[in-house]
């Protein structure tokens, strides 16, 4: 039950390309991010479409196969875990993000090919 602690699937569209880079230790990464809709009725009976976009990071081999892949609107289902961060802006300000550590990832193909 150890590894159902902090785990997160989801299921939506790239937002762009991901942008690749390498670390200072020769270890590669993919940053990208991926938007997931959820559909709703609001009190007054209305339809309502809500869009959400998660941060992601993939490293190493993973980070090799989203540079080859995924594209701007490719359908994606991944799964990872929640990481948590905290800095301090150019003010002087704390701030805090949170993304998701890529551990595996499906195609589901591009937006376009997707039927409604």
């Amino acid at each position: 039950m150890n590894a159902l602690k902090n785990k997160v699937q989801l299921i939506g569209n790239l937002g762009n390309a991901p942008e690749i880079k390498n670390t200072e230790s020769g270890k590669k990464l993919a940053r990208f991010s991926i938007a997931t809709n959820e559909t709703f009725q609001n009190a007054r009976g209305e339809k309502v479409k809500e869009t959400t976009w998660h941060n992601l990071v993939a490293w190493g081999k993973l980070a090799d196969l989203a540079e080859k892949y995924l594209q701007k609107g490719t359908g994606v289902v991944i799964e990872g875990k929640l990481i948590n961060k905290s800095y301090n802006d150019k003010e002087g300000n704390k701030k805090y993000s949170t993304e998701v550590e890529v551990y595996e990832f499906l195609m589901l193909g591009s937006k376009e090919k997707k039927a409604e």
